[in-house]
């Protein structure tokens, strides 16, 4: 298991997917400092990611999967942006607006798991999803509606034309042969519903936890608990999933500390744009091929990206991520095991 740290699968055309994931978010983001309209960032960082599915497939392949992946990520956020309006018209408190965000976040987990997988989506769960729903959902301001949906649609528009953009090259062209997704068996349906189960308990269960343990200690954003938790959600054996829980913390941990370097550097906005976009190069560059190295640029783009629209102290920010980290990577872990400790006490010695 700890070997995996230290170890890293051979690559696979990942400059090409890390160079487009990086102008997805870099031209958009950009626009908008142009503009003075940081206000709308989120929207297009989320819209973005469309861009990361379909990794080096065909391109009508591509263009389908990132086409799905897009109107998804656009329905969550346009869902996340209509809870936070909910929370503000039924005059809720600080603390009833929370644990509404836990709870619709939640049910975010489990249905888009359930769709990512019957879309037969790669990357596999809600992470992207969850950390949409939550953070758009949590802003205190929310910028106008139609605005935000405008952002978020354009940029997955613009994702879905970096996709296919390697078609004008002869040599790169991909025939384009649209093919259906093959219907799930009845063996990967009920796959599908357990792992959506499993999302749903993992969300919860560490959502409910970050909130109460914040509520008693000070920290806030709970829902990148609920992230964290559902990272070891994904694998083929416990082992693997065990230790994506346990990468995930340390590379966090890792990831902070750059952040802490970049913040110390007091970057404008035209600079931090820069800043989240080679970030998502490296993220891009690692995802699929060593975790933790891939978690130290996560952990900042996620960070920063979050800093644009609201900012806030950065020593609360790196406490809030660690411990939610924590809590969340821990919750997930026992989420993977219980079945295991389950089968093994109701057999018989």
């Amino acid at each position: 298991m700890l070997a995996e740290m230290f170890t890293m699968a051979p690559g696979n055309k990942d400059h090409q997917v890390a160079l487009r994931c990086a102008i997805g978010v870099f031209i958009p983001l950009i626009t908008l400092v142009l503009l003075d309209r940081l206000d709308l960032a989120i929207f297009a960082s989320f819209g973005a990611f469309a861009g990361i599915y379909g990794r080096n497939e065909p391109h009508a392949r591509r263009s389908r999967l990132q086409f799905r992946a897009g109107a998804l990520m656009l329905v969550v956020m346009l869902l996340a942006a209509l809870t936070a309006r909910a929370a503000v018209a039924l005059g809720l408190t600080a603390a009833e607006t929370i644990w509404l965000q836990v709870v619709a976040t939640t049910l975010v987990a489990g249905s888009c798991s359930l769709i990512v997988a019957s879309w037969r989506l790669r990357p596999a769960g809600s992470l992207f999803h969850i950390f949409a729903f939550a953070a758009i959902a949590s802003i205190p301001n929310q910028p106008p509606l139609w605005q935000g949906m405008l952002v978020g649609a354009l940029t997955v528009a613009f994702a879905l034309l970096l996709g296919i953009s390697s078609r004008v090259v002869p040599s790169r062209r991909t025939p384009w042969v649209p093919a259906a997704a093959a219907a799930l068996t009845p063996a990967e349906k009920r796959t599908a519903l357990l792992e959506s189960i499993g999302y749903l308990v993992a969300a919860g269960l560490a959502g409910t936890l970050a909130t109460l343990l914040g509520e008693r200690l000070g920290f806030g954003h709970n829902y990148w608990a609920m992230v964290a938790a559902v990272v070891p959600l994904v694998g083929h054996t416990t082992r693997h999933r065990v230790s994506r829980g346990l990468q995930r913390i340390v590379g966090t941990a890792l990831g902070l500390v750059l952040l802490a370097a970049i913040l110390l550097l007091q970057p404008v906005p035209w600079q931090t744009v820069l800043v989240i976009a080679a970030c998502q190069f490296g993220a891009e560059m690692f995802i699929a091929r060593q975790y933790v190295l891939a978690q130290i640029f996560v952990t900042p783009l996620a960070l920063i990206s979050t800093l644009l629209v609201a900012p806030v102290p950065p020593g609360i920010l790196l406490r809030d991520r660690i411990f939610d980290t924590v809590i969340g990577a821990a919750v997930g872990i026992a989420v993977v095991l219980a079945p295991t400790v389950w089968r093994r006490l109701r057999t018989p010695y």
